[in-house]
């Protein structure tokens, strides 16, 4: 088969898609959202994982207009699948992108989902969008496949073509297709799984499992703060062992982690049964944001400082260290706690996009930090390198209430960390 490949959704997952794609086969970058497209056909990349020079050179194949795509016979869709207020799984980005999709779908054509979703979702709901719009009858008339993305924002060691992939196909001929053009360019290798299903599932339990990981050690920082006891001490010294696995407390964010684990459990539900570690885990993570506001608090009160109309300084608002990406960070939540308390809080991030933070959370950004300005507090959320020649010591003797979440700073400095 040759293929004429359309990458639907060009955020983090679909856009080094499409600039690795468009390295061996004619590939179309396609976006709903005018701003992102007008940016990437001017070089301009916010989210820092392309370089602007291939972009310009692409630019005549990156497009917002349905009928530039229309002659490809392989569509891969990129598009997020977030969680509703409920905390239940949204897939209207996904289902839009299958209805327009569905429209221009031809006989022979295959659809590869990389979106993060619940076991069975591409059959369940995908393809009968893609049936009732084509007015084709799946694996007669067209073909899907699911190759969960495994995409690691900021990481620019673990690349795209250098972690491997799963793929799999809706029937054994097309997962054999499917199998053969991700290895076109994945140099770490392929994992054929047997159904979409399966491999649904395994993009599922991946993150799932990561975020019990550091459950675990979320609740013990709950439970040794109680002891006045260091957590990252304890650590250190379970880890003398060889077979102690090594993560570490934090806030768990981002669009898979904290996510994931919600879809897995979605589904065994809509079957019957009720998970209780999986959704046990999330809760302990989910409440680490108000731990942190809290022992903030808390540490106001131990100091006789004074709560209201405070000024807070927060460093960081990614969800991780070194990388752009605000999705479903949760320095936001201890940003609104704290602000609850009518604390006057800035926020500095040198790596957050501070438009993209404003039309997302309604949160402003300091461009700077105003070494003028006496802080009472400063909780240093995210560990970026940039935070790394910030003085501290100068701070401390001024007073400031310093907190570190990361554990990075020199420990004679904080007043606490988590």
């Amino acid at each position: 088969m040759q293929h004429t490949i359309a990458i639907i959704g060009l955020g983090y997952v679909g856009l080094p898609l499409f600039v690795e794609f468009g390295k061996k086969y004619q590939t179309w970058g396609f976006d709903i959202n005018s701003d992102r497209v007008k940016e990437l056909k001017n070089g301009i990349d916010r989210i820092g994982e392309t370089d602007g020079k291939v972009l310009e050179q692409k630019s005549n194949f990156i497009t917002e207009e349905i009928d530039n795509i229309k002659q490809c016979n392989t569509y891969i869709v990129t598009v997020p699948t977030p969680l509703d207020r409920f905390k239940a799984p949204d897939l209207s980005p996904l289902l839009s992108a299958s209805k327009m999709i569905g429209k221009i779908l031809k006989k022979g054509d295959i659809v590869i989902y990389e979106s993060t979703v619940y076991p069975g979702c591409t059959e369940e709901d995908c393809v009968p969008v893609l049936e009732k719009e084509s007015g084709l009858q799946f694996n007669r008339d067209f073909f899907c496949g699911y190759s969960p993305e495994r995409i690691n924002p900021g990481d620019k060691i673990n690349t795209l073509t250098k972690i491997r992939k799963i793929t799999s196909g809706s029937t054994p001929e097309i997962a054999d297709v499917v199998d053969s053009l991700y290895s076109s360019i994945i140099t770490a290798g392929t994992y054929k799984a047997p159904s979409l299903k399966v491999a649904e599932a395994g993009k599922a339990i991946e993150n799932a499992q990561r975020d019990l990981n550091i459950s675990f050690m979320n609740e013990l920082s709950l439970i040794f703060d109680r002891m006045g006891i260091d957590t990252n001490d304890v650590l250190e010294a379970a880890g003398t062992k060889w077979n102690f696995l090594k993560f570490k407390p934090g806030l768990v964010g981002g669009h898979c982690i904290g996510v994931d684990p919600y879809y897995l459990a979605h589904k065994a539900e809509s079957l019957g049964y009720y998970p209780q570690v999986i959704l046990s885990g999330r809760r302990v993570n989910d409440y680490m944001a108000t731990f942190i506001a809290h022992k903030m608090i808390k540490l106001f009160i131990q100091k006789n400082k004074q709560i209201k109309n405070s000024h807070i300084l927060i460093l960081g608002i990614t969800f991780k260290e070194n990388c752009p990406d605000v999705r479903n960070t949760k320095i936001v939540d201890i940003y609104k706690q704290l602000v609850e308390f009518d604390m006057q809080c800035d926020i500095y991030d040198p790596w957050a996009n501070e438009k993209e933070v404003m039309e997302e959370y309604k949160i402003k950004l300091i461009s700077q930090i105003d070494d003028s300005k006496q802080y009472d507090g400063i909780l240093l959320a995210v560990a970026h390198k940039n935070f790394e020649t910030i003085d501290f010591k100068e701070y401390k003797q001024k007073g400031t209430i310093i907190f570190d979440a990361k554990a990075v700073i020199e420990r004679s400095l904080v007043d606490a960390r988590l």
